[in-house]
């Protein structure tokens, strides 16, 4: 929905609401256009449900919404002598409608001082129940997000099998495109694998200020940009997806907006100088192996492990030889002087051939996973000339991120139906890749990724399992720093003890005063 279609739905929703309302503000000793004012009239019903006024904040934040009207619903039956179980069902399930019953043929009467506390222990369960999911829906939206790795495109870094803390709030919290959603849930609910949200009534881009922005090689997560699939598993046909709800990936970021980004044999290269990656990171290419004598798979694959090269094991490009798909340059250089090796040789593209499932999948560019480039990744408000030879590279920008009409006619490219030279991007892009990168499906695939998709930082790993055995040494590590990462599960576990240890003493010394 346009901003347009929005403040008429939320002028017609203040209407309905007036209009079902109006009396029962009255018999509560408001006045009647009371029930009109928008925002203000929720203002107003918080004081007739005797509930307090930042309740009416959260009847406009996105998904947190949904939970808060049918509470809101209930109270207002309740407010005036509404207490029994069909009442409440009727609350729910009519949507809110159930006070034009109450305002219009209901003979009710405004209990002032009503007890709020709940009449029996299911009801207290059930508040309990929904004001946690509230609590936690609000801090998994906006301050803090659970993620786990999936797959080893930054192995090393991040392992398979990390829990990670996500920060929304050093880039700045987006609020929720997808206004019916199940809360905390991605795009699928588990167990039932059905869909968890309905594509109708999105809200435009809206991102709160961040104290930080993304910097080069900072790991981000993000929603994949050309996610068209119901979920991870399921490619069969296109899907539609709000920004939101596309599939979370985590990468590193290794081109900021205004860079010139290319690679040369699998390094990446920024204004014509070789990135400079943090210590943490560790980067990761494809190897041919052979052995002096044959040697059995499962034997091979704890000869690697002794090298921390743990990313599976393949059939090789020639007779004899095994498949490396993943090892670091260290790794590798410890491995060769193994007596049972024979020889390790690099699997990498030539420059100039063309991989046609590279970005931007034109034949005029002959790119591909370790040779690529040079191109310019966009930053907000800069202009470039638009030409036919540099339009692939910006076509997808034009037209799926930023919503314009584009053709070519001739050697005439036109843009919402003029012609033009150039073209000024309208937000921020960053290219993201793995570590891994001869087994990482990132930016050279897909492209540039539009800070509207931008999620958060990782920066706490909390819980990390292999093989379902605990990784001890990773429990609540930091993602970014340097050197070797340090576990604060210890100090955690004490303040944990110390803390519960404090209430007790405090209650029983409050218990003896």
């Amino acid at each position: 929905m346009t901003s347009t279609q929005w403040l008429i739905f939320l002028f017609a929703i203040q209407i309905i609401h007036g209009l079902g309302t109006w009396k029962l503000y009255i018999k509560a000793g408001r006045k009647a256009w009371e029930a009109f004012v928008p925002f203000y009239n929720a203002v107003v019903l918080m004081k007739i449900i005797n509930r307090p006024w930042w309740w009416t904040i959260l009847l406009f934040v996105p998904i947190v919404n949904l939970i808060m009207l049918p509470v809101v619903w209930v109270e207002t039956a309740r407010s005036y002598g509404k207490n029994s179980a069909t009442d409440t069902l009727l609350a729910v399930v009519l949507l809110g409608f159930y006070n034009f019953y109450l305002n219009y043929v209901a003979d009710v009467k405004y209990i002032e001082n009503r007890d709020l506390h709940p009449k029996t222990g299911l009801g207290d369960w059930v508040n309990s129940i929904l004001f946690a999911i509230v609590a936690a829906t609000i801090v998994h939206t906006y301050f803090i997000q659970p993620f786990t790795i999936p797959t080893s495109s930054l192995e090393k870094t991040l392992l398979v099998g990390d829990f990670l803390f996500v920060s929304k709030v050093h880039y700045g919290a987006r609020t929720p495109m997808t206004t019916l959603a199940t809360p905390m849930v991605h795009d699928t609910i588990p167990v039932a694998k059905v869909k968890s949200y309905i594509p109708k009534f999105e809200l435009p881009y809206f991102r709160l200020p961040g104290f930080q922005k993304i910097k080069r090689n900072d790991i981000v997560v993000f929603n994949w940009p050309v996610d068209t699939m119901k979920n991870m598993r399921h490619t069969d046909k296109f899907y539609y997806k709000p920004i939101d709800k596309r599939t979370n990936y985590v990468k590193r970021c290794v081109g900021i907006p205004g860079d010139s980004l290319s690679l040369k044999d699998g390094y990446v290269y920024i204004n014509g100088k070789p990135n400079d990656l943090p210590d943490r990171a560790k980067l990761q290419f494809s190897y041919d192996i052979t052995f002096k004598r044959n040697l059995h798979p499962n034997d091979i694959m704890n000869l690697l492990s002794r090298y921390d090269i743990t990313d599976g094991l393949g059939y090789g490009t020639t007779e004899g030889s095994y498949l490396i798909p993943a090892a670091t340059d260290e790794a590798v250089a410890r491995l060769k002087n193994h007596p049972e090796v024979a020889s390790v040789v690099p699997l990498k593209n030539e420059d100039g051939v063309r991989d046609a499932s590279i970005f931007p999948s034109n034949v005029n560019y002959n790119w591909n996973n370790d040779y690529f480039g040079s191109l310019y990744i966009p930053e907000k408000g800069k202009t470039i000339e638009l030409t036919l030879e540099n339009l692939p590279l910006y076509k997808r920008i034009i037209t799926a991120y930023e919503g314009h009409k584009l053709s070519v006619n001739g050697n005439q490219i036109i843009i919402d139906d003029q012609p033009t030279t150039s073209y000024t991007f309208a937000q921020d892009y960053y290219w993201m890749m793995g570590d891994n990168r001869h087994n990482s499906q990132d930016s050279r695939v897909w492209g540039f990724v539009p800070f509207d998709h931008v999620v958060g930082k990782p920066v706490f790993i909390w819980m990390s399992w292999e093989n379902g055995k605990p990784r001890w040494e990773r429990f609540f590590t930091t993602v970014g720093g340097s050197g070797k990462p340090t576990s604060y599960l210890i100090p955690f576990l004490v303040l944990l003890l110390g803390w519960f240890g404090f209430n007790k003493w405090r209650k029983r010394k409050k218990a003896n005063s």
